[in-house]
């Protein structure tokens, strides 16, 4: 969870550029939940800025898809509706499973023992129950692997994908037993991977993304917030 004093920008880059920034993090971080309001001035007192800057990074948010305007309602993260998460999750692993066999034509042992190192401290974060750090090591797993695709444009649909899933990845990994099935099914693609299996390595990432596109709708209906734009 961010802290309040954490809003507030340094004078390290531009105002502007800074707030917008930080407001996408905190989004993507789960600070700023989906459905919630966002209050120009009192995110600017926060942040100890102008209203200005503000209003121009929700403008580019919007853009973004990560916020919404809607008619007296105002300014509000994107909520979350259900047949759009299942899209996402099925675009994703059609696009990641393409990833991984074009990542075994490519990869070193060098990435390769990157890839384990990940998962070793993933498996340190699981036991400790560092739910930011598993997060962490989930999207460096998979950012190994569509670097090794050696695609720009694969990499760039999918990082645009990976932006609209990040704020979900905390939910999804907060299921009870989820991280350690996420790690195991990890574990069995990392091994594919090292046999230079193409399809089984796709079939395995398939199931993976399938499984947590399962577990986030789950820990939603749960919570009782799904947020259906009308």
């Amino acid at each position: 969870m961010i802290e309040k004093e954490s809003l507030k920008i340094e004078d390290y880059k531009t105002v502007r550029d800074a707030v917008f920034e930080r407001l996408r993090k905190a989004i993507l971080d789960g600070f700023f939940k989906p459905g919630e309001r966002l209050v120009e001035n009192q995110i600017a007192e926060e942040m100890g800025v102008s209203r200005t800057p503000v209003r121009e990074a929700i403008r580019r948010l919007e853009i973004e898809k990560l916020v919404v305007n809607l008619p007296r309602k105002g300014v509000m993260v994107a909520p979350i509706n259900e047949s759009q998460v299942k899209e996402i999750f099925n675009i994703r692993g059609a696009l990641e499973g393409l990833a991984v066999k074009l990542a075994i034509d490519n990869i070193d042992s060098k990435t390769l023992k990157q890839m384990e190192k990940i998962l070793q401290e993933m498996d340190e974060a699981i036991k400790k129950g560092d739910l930011n750090k598993e997060v962490e090591c989930n999207t460096r797993f998979h950012d190994c692997i569509i670097n090794a695709s050696e695609s720009s444009k694969l990499s760039e649909m999918l990082r645009n994908i990976h932006d609209q899933i990040q704020r979900f990845r905390h939910r999804s990994l907060s299921v009870e037993g989820r991280p350690q099935i996420a790690l195991s099914e990890h574990q069995d693609i990392l091994q594919a991977i090292k046999e230079r299996d193409k399809n089984k390595a796709e079939q395995l990432i398939k199931n993976h993304i399938e499984n947590a596109g399962k577990a986030l709708l789950k820990k939603i209906h749960e919570d009782g917030n799904f947020k259906v734009l009308s």
